[in-house]
């Protein structure tokens, strides 16, 4: 290919010039070729990074009498640098022989080629930007070393070595979507490895005596260490967050859809970095960005700069940094807690360039609805800034109209919406006013101390607003945190819980979306509504608000609404008794907002069917409780309490194991502080009761002493009347504990643990999140292989490591496409035997590496056999169960079961068979292949755009059902009619191909073929024939059975002859389909049926079945001796041959039962699939990739 004209040092060092004329040169790299010193250069080559690796022939460009070289084409193969070189001869040498100075031929030479390559570029839509020449390269090496398909998308790629034992391998490691992978060429030795992310239990960046900065990766298997890094710190935070994204794909299958699409930094971005990896580290700042102002999760950031903000609350002018996105502008200082903000662009008004001063150098003034306006200064670039500012606040502008448009009619059109809110006879609408409002009860006797502390804390907080501003553009400092410590006072705590939520922000920018949901869901159900009605009388059942219809029909409308925006949450025990609390302090909408922000943002994964967050929480608690109070961690751990304790605290806020006024104040704390909260707490109670906890002898005591002191945690400030709790009701009859003040106890984890960081906590949990998801992949394999070990005849471990390779095949096609989407191939819903699908293209490769019958050109074929006998709903996809059960039948089946296999494979329709085999790419396609590939009664069902994918798959769902009375016994199994026994001995006969005995194995196949043409010859006689088909049908089965089969020597039957069979084979096979259309669909037993009736029924030149599947060493020759068969010749329609007629005739024949018996080594079968998985293979062609991974 042409490239940038770059300089060249050394022209001739390691490349031999091949051709030469004045101004081009052409060069071979030296070792490719095979003229020796190969070993040396190829060394060089990957320890250098040089592209002749990928690029073994160049032609260089040198101005007479010039010293410089320039590098303008690189070639893979002799023959594409030839065609550049003849072009250049063609069209540039006399070109260049009229300039005369030296300056004009080098600008003339340049810009021609420059001009190629963008003419290139624009016919091929490829943007100059989008990744660097070096980096072009690397992708090309990527793919061509490693196999990888065009789809597998390379991130970046890093200089570093290797350690395989203890010796370090020189080389580059290439990191990708899906995989990592390392390559090496050191002295003629090649070293390759490839892992795939998901399949990565541990990613840890590890310090040594010898390498101070080394990366250890760890799968279920091995453990690989990388060293010497150029920049280290880079390339382990790519690998977190590659594996982050394959977790997630783990997950759920969202996972896949991450990598669509990624926001682009504005900035120029430095060579040698693709522009995926810009996009990556683009997606990493928005995700740190959107954690730090609590912000909603589409907002994507659009850069930062330095600047200073003017505080007025103490007249200071504070160094921080301004962060700037499509829908706000926030700020937050260099010193931690000091002061941040957030200004939605919704509530800006003015933004304006104030004039610059020697104390105010280039400030910004904005102003908001509320009256208050903010002054930065010290901005680089402030005019710039401005611009980005203006078009994101007019783009917000325009939102906000069109909102207003959307409400406004959504309100106009259906006046009776506010009706189904009203639930009482005073039509108070609980969408509008919280539940804490209505059932606040006040003793008397209570009221004058606790009532006025209340009073005190609203005045403090409302002197506060007036000092910092109230709402969401208030200044956020650290003298805000301290009252939130202090607690908030009842009536606040629900509008402030929803600003430090950030919840606010959702609510502003989706109005009447609740509304809209609860509309939608009312009188829906499923299984996440059954369980919800389950829970709902079990939500703070204590608690006045919760023991009437009211409460309770509240709380249902926010479940049910919050359940069908998140399917993929639904409804997760615990989700109940939060929503309570939040109804409780909050309108119903806000509640809803609140609840959205704790399952989406604040708690990610705590609330799906695996509780994974709350998993990876509690081994975040863990290591934490490791490192702060080493003395009980160990005895914590022979107890296994931790594990128990910290699921509850965790998935409920504390709300399910403290007294409710005292939890209520954790929540607090929580909605401003985080989840770093919740981790302090739990440490600062562990750490109350050490010395108790020390003197347990087992879980359960330790679990009462935990319980007696949680329940004994009181919040004196509290108004609210004292609400029975659990663990008090449990231990009315021992001694009480002490009281411990809820507020005495958050300073206390503050003095204590306040050093642990949000930052701290994310790289935990990454680490965390690696074992807590492989845990529960492994848990599912464990599951499925105890389920189905009873129905094969595969072992444990055999079971284990097929599951291992039939979810790798699962993920590969998920994540490099094919012919259904990620959803349609994985359905968590589903028992985990059938979760994981995969379709033919995958099923092919399995078979071929898995399977015994495996061999020859046939084997494509005969996979597309077993695909369509094992796809029992027929929705062109075979989960682990199925496929497990024609491997156990092939590898461990006796004789009888594996020839019925084998027998079964052949009954089905021969068209789509080669159907299948075709690359379908799109629906329509998809559908067209559905029309040929089942009964004409179906193909009308499946009529193209009238049904929905879904109803498709139903309807063939339903034909298989009705299919499902077909054989369990031998006897019942159909009959075989004679194109189908034809492609049977084809079948056969390609299965010796390969094996020892194949001389032995194709006489006895002839001799058991010929017994059966004659077995179903004398079959005829016992059922009524049409007097017309009589002569053809004798003479087919008699041309048949005199030529079919003959000894298999190459030398004896010449090429010619062998074409001869197959085109007399063929033209019998078409004047069946032919013969076949016009009578098939007569015939009494629709089991029976030939494969041609059913297909030429529908008059398709196309579906006729051909035989070009034989290969040229086929034994299905002819002798010199006997005559070619007749065109008019047609396969016999009444001719037939039952199973046992089969099975009895192959019993006959020791050399075919002795390969039919002999046992299968699986486990030698699964250890070479890996290692050819681990290996990486070339591509052996741009349509069929064959996948190199690794799996743990």
């Amino acid at each position: 290919m042409w490239v940038n004209p770059e300089e060249v040092l050394l022209a001739n060092a390691l490349w031999v010039t091949e051709r030469a004329n004045p101004y081009f040169i052409l060069q071979r790299r030296k070792g490719h070729g095979g003229d020796g010193g190969g070993l040396l250069v190829g060394t060089l080559d990957v320890v250098l990074d040089s592209s002749a690796r990928v690029a073994p022939y160049r032609i260089l460009y040198q101005a007479p009498d010039s010293l410089v070289y320039w590098t303008i084409a690189c070639g893979c193969s002799r023959k594409e640098i030839t065609e550049h070189w003849e072009w250049l001869e063609q069209n540039l040498l006399q070109t260049l022989s009229i300039f005369e100075n030296e300056n004009d031929i080098n600008t003339f030479v340049r810009g021609k080629i420059q001009g190629i390559i963008a003419e290139y570029n624009k016919i091929n839509g490829i943007k100059e930007d989008d990744d660097t020449e070096k980096f072009k390269e690397a992708i090309v090496k990527f793919h061509k070393l490693f196999g990888m398909p065009e789809e597998e998308k390379l991130v970046n790629y890093y200089s570093c070595s290797y350690w395989k034992g203890k010796v370090p391998r020189q080389g580059w490691v290439y990191l990708s979507i899906n995989h990592l992978c390392f390559y090496s060429f050191l002295m003629g030795r090649e070293a390759k490895l490839v892992i795939r992310w998901v399949d990565i239990t541990q990613l840890e960046k590890n310090a040594t005596l010898l390498f101070p900065d080394m990366i250890k990766v760890s799968t279920r298997s091995s453990e690989h260490f990388f060293s010497v890094f150029l920049n280290i710190s880079e390339t382990f935070k790519l690998m977190e967050q590659l594996a982050n994204i394959a977790m997630r794909q783990l997950l759920d299958n969202e996972g896949f859809e991450q990598d669509r699409s990624l926001p682009k930094l504005k900035k120029k971005s430095p060579k040698k970095v693709s522009a995926l990896k810009r996009d990556l580290d683009a997606r990493a700042k928005s995700e740190r960005y959107r954690a730090l102002f609590r912000l909603p999760k589409d907002e994507k950031l659009d850069g930062h700069t330095d600047c200073t903000l003017w505080t007025p609350f103490n007249k200071m002018h504070i160094l921080g940094q301004m962060f700037v996105s499509t829908n706000y502008i926030c700020f937050t200082s260099k010193e931690e807690n000091l002061c941040s903000l957030i200004i939605p662009l919704r509530e800006v008004t003015i933004v304006e360039k104030a004039d610059s001063s020697s104390v105010l150098p280039s400030p910004l003034s904005i102003s908001t609805k509320n009256r208050m306006t903010f002054l930065f200064a010290n901005l680089k670039d402030r005019d710039f800034l401005v611009q980005r500012i203006s078009d994101f606040l007019q783009q917000t502008t325009s939102k906000i109209y069109l909102d207003k448009n959307i409400s406004g009619s959504y309100i106009s059109s259906d006046d009776e919406g506010e009706r189904q809110f009203n639930l009482n006879d005073n039509g108070i609408p609980t969408a509008t006013q919280a539940l804490m409002t209505m059932y606040r009860r006040r003793s008397p006797e209570e009221f004058n101390p606790k009532l006025a502390k209340e009073f005190l804390k609203e005045q403090a907080w409302k002197i506060h607003f007036a000092e910092y501003g109230q709402g969401v553009c208030m200044y956020r400092t650290e003298k805000t945190r301290d009252l939130v410590l202090k607690g908030i006072p009842e009536s606040m705590r629900g509008d402030l819980w929803l600003l430090f939520s950030g919840a606010i922000n959702e609510m502003a920018t989706h109005p009447g979306y609740y509304e809209d949901l609860v509309e939608k869901s009312m009188g829906k159900y499923n299984l996440a509504t059954e369980e919800i009605e389950r829970d709902l009388h079990r939500s703070l059942p204590e608690h006045p608000a919760f023991q009437n219809e009211m409460g309770i029909a509240a709380l249902r409308r926010v479940l049910t609404a919050y359940a069908f925006r998140n399917p993929n949450i639904g409804y997760c025990q615990a989700m109940n008794i939060v929503t309570s609390v939040l109804l409780l302090y909050a309108k119903e909408e806000e509640a809803f907002w609140l609840l959205v922000a704790l399952c989406e943002r604040m708690l990610p994964d705590y609330y799906n069917t695996r509780v994974v967050g709350a998993l990876v929480d509690q081994g975040v608690f863990e290591e934490l409780a490791r490192d702060y109070i080493p003395q009980l961690y160990d005895c914590m751990q022979d107890l296994g309490v931790i594990s128990t304790i910290s699921l509850s605290w965790f998935l409920t806020l504390f709300l399910s194991v403290m007294p409710f006024e005292s939890a209520v104040v954790v929540v607090d704390c929580f909605f401003c502080e985080g989840i770093k909260v919740i981790f302090q707490l739990a440490l600062a109670v562990l750490d109350a009761n050490v010395d108790k906890l020390l003197n347990c002898k087992d879980d359960g005591e330790a679990m009462t002493v935990l319980g007696r002191y949680l329940d004994s945690i009181t919040n004196k400030d509290s108004t609210l009347p004292p609400i029975p709790h659990l663990h008090s009701l449990l231990s009315d009859d021992v001694e009480p504990y002490p009281e411990v003040d809820i507020f005495r106890l958050i300073r206390s984890s503050y003095e204590k643990f306040g050093s642990i960081r949000a930052d701290l906590i994310e790289q935990m949990r990454f680490k965390q999140r690696l074992k807590v998801i492989q845990t529960l992949e492994d848990t599912t394999k464990r599951n499925v292989v105890r389920t189905i070990v009873t129905e094969t005849s595969f072992t444990i471990d055999e079971l284990e490591e097929l599951y291992a390779l039939f979810k790798a095949e699962h993920l590969t096609s998920c994540y490099w496409g094919g012919n259904s989407n990620a959803t349609e191939r994985h359905d968590p819903s589903l028992p985990y035997l059938e979760q994981y699908r995969i379709d033919f293209e995958q099923f092919k490769g399995m078979f071929a590496l898995l399977f015994p019958w495996a061999c020859g050109t046939h084997s494509d074929i005969l996979a597309a056999r077993l695909f369509r006998l094992l796809d029992e709903n027929g929705d062109l996809l075979i989960n682990f169960r199925e496929f497990v059960s024609g491997l156990s039948a092939a590898c461990h089946g006796d004789l009888t079961e594996k020839l019925k296999l084998l027998y079964k494979m052949h009954l089905h329709l021969s068209f789509h068979v080669k159907m299948l085999l075709l690359k379908v790419r799109n629906k329509s396609n998809n559908l067209r292949f559905l029309h040929g590939l089942f009964p004409p009664s179906l193909g009308n069902l499946l009529a193209i755009g009238k049904k929905s994918s879904q109803e498709n798959r139903n309807y063939l769902r339903m034909w298989s059902q009705e299919n499902k009375s077909k054989a369990k016994t031998t006897k019942d199994l159909p009959k075989l009619n004679q194109g189908q026994f034809i492609e049977l001995c084809k079948t056969m006969y390609n299965m010796f191909s390969e094996d020892p005995n194949e001389q032995d194995l194709y006489h006895a196949t002839a001799a058991v073929t010929s017994l059966l043409l004659e077995i179903g010859e004398v079959g005829k006689l016992f059922s009524v024939q049409p007097p017309n088909d009589t002569d053809s049908s004798n003479n087919c089965s008699k041309a048949i059975q005199s030529e079919l089969f003959q000894k298999k020597e190459h030398q004896q039957y010449p090429l010619e002859q062998h074409k001869a069979f197959r085109g007399s084979l063929m033209a019998s096979e078409e004047e069946a389909a032919c013969t076949d259309s016009a009578l098939g669909m007569q015939m009494e037993d629709i089991n029976s049926m030939s494969s041609y009736s059913v297909l030429s029924a529908g008059s398709h030149d196309e579906e006729k079945l051909h035989c070009e599947d034989i290969g040229e060493d086929t034994v299905l020759v002819r002798s010199n001796h006997t005559p070619a068969l007749r065109r008019s010749t047609s396969i016999d329609r009444d001719w037939a041959i039952t199973f046992e007629q089969f099975l009895a005739s192959l019993l006959t024949e020791p050399a075919l039962v002795r390969y039919f018996d002999k046992p299968v080594s699986m486990m030698a079968r699964i250890t070479n699939a890996k290692n050819i998985r681990m290996r990486g293979k070339p591509i052996t062609s741009a349509s069929d990739y064959e996948i190199s991974t690794m799996s743990g």
